[in-house]
């Protein structure tokens, strides 16, 4: 490079105007950060003009060992290439930077050249740095989504709700995705730049990451840790002591941050609903729309078949094969991403199924999707990536099989609508449920559906038409919605259609399992012989106390109850199974008067104990994006029976705007409490004349 006096004395990026035009100033004011297919200009000052026929040029360089280079043009040539346009006069100078809308994202160091008239570099100015997004505000780009309404949701909302529970009574609880956190956006690109593909051939990784289906496949593979550096560890059973225990997370920022600071180690411990939310976070942040889906009653189906078997012994407790197995989930968490699918035919773009909970190998990575949920819903099982098992998680057949001592199987249920039962996310309207099951699957029975099952396969054909009709009698479980730490009933009805009275034996027996259907133990179990009249019903009552199902009970705190019934002259005897979820206390919150920015702010907690046994251990964990970051507060002494806890957080919010502040209190007895309260946050401007308060 030739001697030449300073011209360029300095480069502004324009961060705050920049950042405010590409919708990335909640992520950071101070660095550049902008989204592809979208201009943004920076301003170069200069001592005096620049001499006759010299000009500037732009050079971008991405990676570590700026392993990609790319030569800015002065001239708008081809969509595919960067170009910049140059204004101004004399010492100050606005370049313009055009990204074209498939643009590689990442981190770009930027250098500033002024050449002379033969093509040489007479001085630079480098050391700057700028991030680049996807852009679904652009219509060039493929994660393009025209509905504003919906990307205030699925890129800008840092809160969301995640609905967990059975399908028949289903809860939520409220997370904190906390994209816009500091230095989120970093450990993003942190997790792709520690991808097996990037520490492999680093090169390769970067130029691939223009696309989104590429991305998203990394991220569901590193946010779980089972085969690379990735996020999170998953773990189904206690204990959980050497980490957390997977419901007491409430947000994404807290297992992002740990771990990167402990140099990219797996954080324990996470289960679906966090393996999907941490997705949610990265993919947000990315600038991928996503949202978060709940299945209910989701199957695992281990061996392709689209049956999942359930195998009982004589006593109906559950036998555990050998290895893998297939299993129903209460319910089951994953994300979707909008994106356009270059790689596959017409009709299967828009939302993609993603899923980086650890289930099965996909190419030999543990990782799901991206699907198309259009593929799902027709049937096309040879679409990438997975499509057969996410077809088989809302679709597959539920059967129960008794093994007799001599080893003999005897199918005892099949069910065939259980499966797939209200798919939700939440609604980009407020805080209430969508079901989107109908995105999904056609009806329940309907032509259609019968129509995408034969185009799914033969096999699943096959169970279908296995099917037998309903006996002379019928079999239901009933119950009200108990409370964790009472005693309730449980109510089975044996109805008898036929014009004979039936005597049958009734087996009733309570199981504590975990939501992925683990058995945790036997909390009751009665047997008895029941007249029923022809024409009417019977009902028998299992009585469940506290004392029986509190210490089997898992941290889901679900009781599986099975009835089963043989009578003579019946041709199969009767199955039937719910389970029933046990519901715990509320956390109350209370934020008196208004909250402004940077000024402190006092949260009154309280807890009371529900149980008829005292609480030791507990801990009240409190956060929120803009307010402030994760925070455990211990109780020190025992909490009685009955008695009230209360403590005060106090707070200066971050940021302006609606926010959620969230709480989750755990004990040893008691775990999963949650509560959350909404704190709107204004600025305050102050002059000599009036106090001003603003809110945006």
């Amino acid at each position: 490079m030739a001697n030449h006096k300073g011209l360029i004395s300095d480069v502004d990026l324009r961060s705050r105007e920049n950042n405010s035009a590409h919708r990335t100033r909640e992520i950071d004011q101070k660095r550049l950060i902008v989204r592809r297919g979208q201009p943004f200009s920076i301003t170069v000052q200069c001592n005096g003009s620049l001499p006759p026929k010299h000009h500037l040029d732009l050079v971008l360089h991405l990676g570590k060992r700026d392993e990609v280079e790319i030569k800015v043009q002065k001239v708008h040539g081809a969509g595919d290439k960067w170009w910049f346009n140059q204004q101004g006069a004399q010492d100050e100078m606005l370049l313009t930077l055009h990204s074209p809308a498939d643009a590689i994202i990442g981190q770009y160091s930027l250098a500033v050249l002024l050449m002379s008239p033969d093509g040489r570099v007479l001085e630079k100015k480098d050391k700057m740095s700028f991030h680049l997004l996807y852009n679904p505000w652009c219509k060039d780009d493929v994660v393009y989504l025209p509905d504003e309404t919906q990307l205030q949701e699925y890129i800008m909302n840092e809160e969301g709700i995640i609905y967990m529970g059975t399908w028949e009574y289903i809860k939520s609880i409220h997370w904190n995705y906390g994209q816009f956190e500091d230095y989120v956006m970093d450990i993003c690109f942190e997790v792709l730049n520690n991808s097996s593909d990037a520490l492999r051939d680093s090169q390769m990784d970067i130029e691939q990451r223009f696309d989104p289906v590429y991305v998203s496949r990394i991220i569901t593979a590193m946010v779980n840790s089972n085969d690379d550096r990735g996020v999170l560890t998953g773990r189904w059973t206690e204990p959980y002591s050497d980490g957390v225990a997977p419901y007491r997370w409430t947000g994404s920022a807290p297992i992002l941050r740990q771990w990167s600071k402990a140099g990219v180690r797996a954080v324990k411990y996470g289960q679906c609903w966090v393996f999907a939310a941490v997705a949610c976070t990265v993919l947000r942040c990315l600038g991928i729309p996503t949202r978060l889906i709940t299945n209910f009653s989701s199957a695992h189906d281990v061996d392709g078949n689209l049956s999942i078997d359930f195998l009982l012994d004589e006593n109906l407790q559950p036998l555990e094969s050998r290895g893998g197995r297939d299993s129903s989930w209460n319910f089951h968490c994953w994300v979707e991403s909008w994106m356009r699918r270059d790689d596959l035919p017409k009709g299967n773009d828009g939302w993609q199924v993603l899923d980086p909970t650890p289930q099965e190998l996909s190419d030999g990575v543990f990782c799901c999707g991206p699907c198309p949920v259009t593929a799902v819903k027709e049937g096309n099982l040879g679409v990438k990536y997975d499509a057969p098992f996410v077809f088989a998680e809302v679709n597959a057949d539920i059967i129960h099989w008794i093994v007799q001592r001599n080893g003999q199987r005897r199918k005892i249920r099949v069910d065939q609508t259980t499966v797939g039962r209200n798919i939700s996310t939440k609604s980009v309207y407020g805080d209430f449920r969508d079901d989107v099951t109908v995105q999904y699957k056609y009806p329940e029975g309907s032509k259609k559906e019968r129509e995408v099952y034969e185009k799914a396969g033969r096999r699943v054909t096959d169970v279908l038409s296995g099917s037998s009709e309903p006996g002379r009698l019928q079999l239901s479980i009933k119950h009200a919605k108990p409370v964790f730490g009472t005693d309730f009933d449980v109510i089975i009805e044996v109805k008898n259609e036929g014009d004979q009275d039936a005597h049958v034996q009734l087996t009733m027996l309570a199981t504590a399992v975990t939501y992925s259907s683990l058995y945790r133990g036997n909390c009751q179990r009665q047997t008895t012989t029941v007249m029923v009249p022809a024409h009417k019903a019977q009902q028998e009552v299992l009585r469940l106390r506290y004392d029986d199902y509190a210490q089997c009970v898992s941290d889901d705190h679900l009781i599986r109850v099975k009835a089963f019934v043989e009578a003579p002259g019946e041709n199969e005897p009767l199955l039937t199974v719910t389970d029933i979820p046990l519901s715990r206390p509320d956390v109350f919150i209370q934020v008196p008067g208004k909250a402004f920015v940077r000024e402190q702010v006092k949260a009154s907690i309280s807890f009371t104990n529900p149980l008829p046994v005292p609480l030791k251990g507990g801990v009240f964990t409190v956060e929120g994006a803009g307010l402030l970051s994760s925070t455990k507060i211990h109780v020190s002494e025992d909490i009685s029976p009955g008695q009230t806890v209360s403590i005060v957080v106090s707070f200066s919010p971050m940021r302006t705007g609606v926010r959620k502040l969230l709480v989750d209190f755990d004990s040893d007895r008691l775990k999963d409490v949650k509560g959350v309260t909404t704190v709107v946050v204004r600025k305050k401007y102050r002059n000599m004349f009036a106090e001003i308060t603003e809110f945006y």
